[in-house]
């Protein structure tokens, strides 16, 4: 009797770098045990010069090519050369469309994307984000939402990745220094800590293959780069993350902790389908 398969997990992201930085490892853990792994980035288009770099660093985590929702950075006309509009400029509606086309194009079983803060920084793409990936989630399996976007699906669990005081550790002191924003929720709001110490050294070469930011002194690629290796492993080698919807249940699953061949047993199922339509 074969196994089933382990559930696939979905990273939505603002920018480039964002999916190493705050998920690298999760990612990695899930691709090494065997799962499927993928990652939408919201900004900076295809014709950008950090297109090339987020595939190099998807490759090194085993996330597969990168799917771009097509819009440009808030705060950087360079990250659509053809002209795109901002992503905090979008219409809500039409982000939240491309982003379900991919939910139910890859039927993921996990989601996981940005906290409501955007962040320790608060970056406006971050939280716009946010709501983009809550909104489509729940979209992505009502039949009558998107028609044209495929059948319906409904991922086990969505997750956002964020940061308590207690987890930011040595972090919070580097941002600091270049004058950064900090900004954390309270400790009692994270339900998932995952120790991703074995799969360190991979996030950190995907964070590196941003080059254009790890060759900068404020980004946060740039200051791990300049840090002794100890050091900057320390600072990565957890990963915090608040389970949004559905919300935790006495003795079921923590999808993003648990030794991923617990996890079969607890796969996304397809959502129901739109009426006179065929099963997928």
């Amino acid at each position: 009797m074969s196994q089933p398969p382990l559930p696939s997990l979905m990273g939505v992201f603002a920018h480039p770098d964002d999916e190493s930085l705050l998920a690298g490892g999760v990612l990695a853990r899930h691709h090494a045990a065997g799962a499927r792994t993928c990652v939408v980035t919201a900004t900076w288009t295809r014709a950008s010069h950090r297109a090339p770099e987020l595939a190099d660093a998807l490759a090194v985590l085993g996330a597969g090519a990168p799917r771009l929702l097509g819009y440009a950075d808030a705060r950087n006309p360079a990250s659509a050369p053809e002209g795109a509009v901002r992503l905090v400029d979008a219409p809500l509606d039409e982000a939240v469309g491309r982003l379900v086309a991919h939910i139910r194009a890859l039927r993921p079983d996990i989601v996981i994307g940005h906290d409501a803060l955007g962040q320790l920084t608060g970056h406006p793409d971050h939280r716009r984000a946010h709501q983009v990936t809550l909104l489509a989630v729940e979209a992505a399996a009502l039949p009558h939402l998107y028609p044209e976007a495929g059948e319906p699906w409904q991922p086990a669990a969505l997750y956002a990745a964020t940061h308590s005081p207690s987890g930011v550790g040595r972090l919070g002191p580097l941002l600091r220094r270049v004058g950064k924003t900090l900004l954390t929720v309270p400790d009692a709001y994270v339900t998932t800590t995952v120790d991703v110490s074995p799969w360190a050294a991979t996030k950190m070469e995907a964070i590196l293959a941003h080059r254009s930011e790890a060759a900068r002194e404020r980004p946060l690629p740039g200051l791990l780069a300049r840090l002794p290796e100890p050091e900057r492993a320390e600072i990565i080698r957890t990963e915090q993350f608040t389970r949004l919807t559905p919300g935790p249940a006495p003795g079921d699953p923590d999808r993003l902790s648990w030794p991923l061949e617990h996890l079969s047993r607890h796969r996304a199922v397809p959502a129901r389908p739109r009426p006179g339509a065929s099963a997928p």
